[in-house]
């Protein structure tokens, strides 16, 4: 069983930043972020195989995202810059048992409650 629980979420102007945080109890290969805006299916941002560290990003987030992680404290970290109004969404994190990185949120079976990420024009 693995728990995730999100922080760091809040409300910043355009072109800011944030980082998001997602605190886990136990741990898969393959962990994630995905988003969800109002009125709109859920997305994929970004996942990384937590042994090797390899990423993958959705082209929204390219070149402002970064995904990262601490194995210390077994904690995944997302670095958003130069943030614009699209990227207002509930931001989750998940994990997935998968053995290669997935964009497919069915693959994921471990979901945080998500953190609210709102961009002000």
């Amino acid at each position: 069983q693995v728990t995730l629980e999100e922080s760091g979420g809040g409300l910043v102007e355009a072109g800011g930043s944030l980082r998001l945080s997602c605190g886990a109890s136990g741990g898969t290969l393959i962990r994630g972020w995905f988003r969800q805006a109002p009125g709109k299916a859920r997305e994929f941002v970004a996942a990384l195989r937590w042994s090797r560290g390899t990423t993958d990003y959705a082209d929204s987030g390219k070149g402002r995202f970064t995904i990262s992680r601490d194995n210390a404290n077994n904690t995944m970290y997302l670095q958003m810059n130069s943030l614009n109004s699209e990227d207002t969404a509930v931001y989750y994190c998940a994990a997935s048992g998968a053995q290669f990185i997935t964009r497919d949120s069915a693959h994921y079976a471990y979901w945080g409650q998500g953190t609210q990420v709102t961009i002000s024009s």
